[in-house]
């Protein structure tokens, strides 16, 4: 493993790169709680850095829950990092708020932290963005036991059109097998976020979808997502060819990019321009306490296995049969 804690399970993650060095933001909770499951509700944000995305240096806790009736009372969970063009730099997280006591229903909501050096952050008063009714499946509307809006990935508007919000979340005639949709927010400037629609219609085979990232390798855009698949069972980080913006998306036609135990997976280019693939292990279901972050996997090779039923892996495939 490439980072692991002794005392702390280290789970989901992403990655901001100042040009210098690498930031690991990772969701940690203290083995000490003895049930992995347990760490869903005590879940801190923590950091570390790394000149080459193999050795890390940990920093420790950086961001945690707010006061009793805040979005984020219980846990802070997955979110991204991004630099606007004001020089600050923000981070979009999930807050959590369980209902009760032995119980998994909770609620969802996503708040901002700001850092001018990566290090420091300061929580954006007043900022929470919920789920809209209209658009998405709030908890209550379904036996499922979450309202599910988390996982920000923030990203400018390649023709510069501001900035877009991919949000893990169920659409709002979702069932127990099927629902989950790419929830997006649009903003002009990184402060001011409406919720949009769906970016896709309902999947029909995944009831949620998580951990979104676009990235793009040789050219070729892509959506990587993580969740189990309710046909088949099949868990992992899946992978499908998408527009950079990635509407209409074809989730239920995605390919396993990486299996369980592997989980929310990142797409992440070394300083020498090559993309690379990092995960954790020990997925949801995979029935393993989380052990930690892999080591930088090579993303043409891997991208060159899913290619059969990637779209556009065959320029993929091309590239990576000619290094």
């Amino acid at each position: 493993m490439a980072f692991a804690l002794d005392t702390h399970w280290v789970w989901d993650f992403w990655v901001a790169d100042d040009g210098e060095m690498f930031h690991l933001f990772y969701l940690r909770a203290p083995k000490s709680l003895g049930d992995p499951e347990l760490r869903h509700r005590h879940a801190r944000i923590g950091h570390a850095t790394s000149t080459d995305l193999a050795v890390w240096t940990d920093h420790g806790e950086v961001l945690g829950p707010g006061a009793p009736g805040d979005f984020d009372a219980t846990a802070t969970w997955t979110g991204s990092v991004i630099r606007g063009d004001d020089g600050l730099w923000r981070m979009f997280y999930t807050g959590s708020v369980f209902l009760e006591q032995g119980s998994a229903r909770n609620v969802e909501s996503i708040g901002m932290a700001t850092s001018a050096d990566l290090h420091r952050w300061d929580k954006r008063d007043g900022f929470v963005l919920r789920a809209a009714e209209e658009y998405y499946e709030k908890l209550g509307d379904t036996a499922w036991h979450e309202e599910a809006w988390r996982d920000p990935w923030v990203f400018r508007d390649p023709a510069g059109d501001g900035w877009h919000m991919l949000i893990t979340a169920r659409g709002a005639a979702g069932t127990m097998t099927a629902g989950g949709v790419v929830g997006h927010a649009w903003s002009p400037d990184l402060d001011t976020w409406t919720v949009q629609p769906p970016l896709n219609d309902p999947s029909r085979t995944f009831a949620h979808l998580e951990v979104f990232q676009v990235a793009e390798v040789d050219g070729v855009s892509v959506l990587l997502f993580s969740a189990p698949r309710t046909t088949g069972g099949t868990e992992g980080v899946w992978i499908v060819r998408a527009d950079a913006v990635p509407r209409d998306a074809a989730v239920d036609d995605a390919s396993l990019l990486l299996a369980a135990p592997h989980y929310a997976g990142r797409i992440v280019h070394d300083r020498a321009g090559e993309p690379v693939v990092l995960a954790f292990v020990g997925s949801p279901g995979a029935g393993a306490e989380p052990a930690g972050i892999t080591d930088p996997l090579p993303a043409r090779a891997l991208l060159a296995a899913s290619a059969p039923s990637l779209d556009a892996a065959g320029g993929i495939r091309d590239r990576h049969l000619r290094r």
